[in-house]
């Protein structure tokens, strides 16, 4: 049986299913809420990444259900545990469930593996918590990004490599993955004059990256940039320390939240790229608000920058169905991508605008170093 989550943003959370953190379930989904589907790796390598993003949009729903005379969102959450197959499973199931459209898939190849079935069945895909480059085609109608994507970070991430003068850089990524990320990669270097020493694709859920360290320790690199989810940056990091390895870790954001934690576990430090503000920016409303909004959800989802990605793309998409609402009739599919299509708002210092008729709402990067213990310094 498939895990399933399901969360009413209403009165009081609703939940179904199996091992759901949302356990009151004395209250029944209102006919009227507008449903949304997601499709998460909720259990395996991935999980954390996906729960973080999960209960972002579920805290983004549920602080909407306390407002009052406002349409009730309900959010239904099916685990893939990062698997192509499961996810093109789950999207199918999703659609065939009625829902008005999809947020927050969290696995940007197994995203790309359920573009044919998203884009026949016409239903809006907001906030994929990916920056894979497979699923960002102009020619995709369905695909509303609320993050920037790998292009515009490893733009930012090179840049930093130019200015400490690295000249042997070595590149480890999904091997599952689009060919894209590796090329995105490769133009942002040769950009700025440097040429890839050595790339290794690797298994996500492989039970030693040794053998992919070991590739790394023979190039005798300056630095080592990762776009894998955070274990097995972790798994590659622990290798290189014994190898004596001596240069910089570089991580894309898919690593997320994850991967400051268990650096800091191995007192180790990582500069990052972030798609959102960072979580102690306060003085942002935004990042205020989804504080105060996690801890009312009470799942016990602390404030990072994984769960703060989830938050904005649940705020999005209550901008877009408020918009979509306000006209006669039920919010059907069409009517929710039009009123996406139409959206440019700030959710308090950070904006998303698809009004300028393209799917890439934001382009916000910004580069983080975060220190042995896990604080961010720069």
């Amino acid at each position: 049986m498939k895990r399933r989550h399901i969360l009413l943003a209403g009165p009081a959370l609703a939940a179904s299913g199996l091992s759901s953190p949302f356990l009151s379930l004395s209250h029944a989904a209102q006919p009227s809420a507008i449903r949304f589907g997601q499709s998460a790796s909720l259990s395996g390598g991935q999980a954390a990444y996906g729960r973080e993003v999960r209960d972002g949009i579920a805290a983004a729903f549920a602080a909407a259900a306390r407002q009052p005379n406002g349409p009730r969102f309900e959010l239904v959450s099916l685990d893939d545990g990062g698997d192509k197959a499961r996810c093109q499973q789950n999207a199918k199931t999703l659609i065939d469930g009625g829902c008005t459209a999809l947020i927050g898939f969290t696995s940007g190849a197994a995203t790309e593996a359920s573009l044919q079935v998203i884009e026949d069945a016409q239903i809006p895909l907001v906030g994929t918590a990916s920056g894979n480059m497979g699923i960002r085609s102009s020619k995709l109608a369905m695909q509303f990004h609320v993050r920037a994507g790998y292009d515009t970070e490893f733009k930012r991430m090179v840049a930093y490599v130019k200015d400490f003068g690295m000249r042997r850089v070595g590149y480890v990524y999904l091997k599952d993955t689009t060919p894209a990320n590796l090329g995105a990669m490769t133009a942002a270097l040769e950009s700025v004059g440097v040429k890839l020493t050595v790339s290794v694709g690797l298994d996500r859920n492989a039970k030693s990256f040794q053998a992919d360290a070991a590739q790394l320790l023979a190039a005798k690199l300056d630095c080592v940039l990762f776009t894998t989810n955070a274990a097995p940056i972790v798994g590659v990091v622990e290798h290189l320390v014994a190898g004596k390895y001596g240069g910089l870790y570089f991580s894309s954001s898919f690593a997320g939240q994850t991967l400051i934690d268990a650096m800091a576990e191995k007192g180790q430090s990582v500069i990052m790229t972030q798609v959102v503000p960072r979580p102690n920016a306060m003085a942002l409303s935004l990042v205020n608000r989804c504080k105060q909004d996690l801890a009312a959800l009470g799942t016990g989802t602390r404030m990072g920058f994984t769960a703060l990605e989830g938050y904005v793309a649940g705020m999005v998409a209550i901008e877009a169905a408020r918009n979509g609402a306000t006209r006669a009739g039920a919010l059907s599919k069409a009517r929710f991508r039009e009123a996406l299509a139409g959206l440019r708002t700030d959710l308090g210092g950070y904006k998303v605008d698809f009004a300028t008729g393209s799917t890439q709402g934001s382009n916000y990067v910004e580069v983080v170093a975060v220190d042995r213990h896990g604080r961010i310094i720069g």
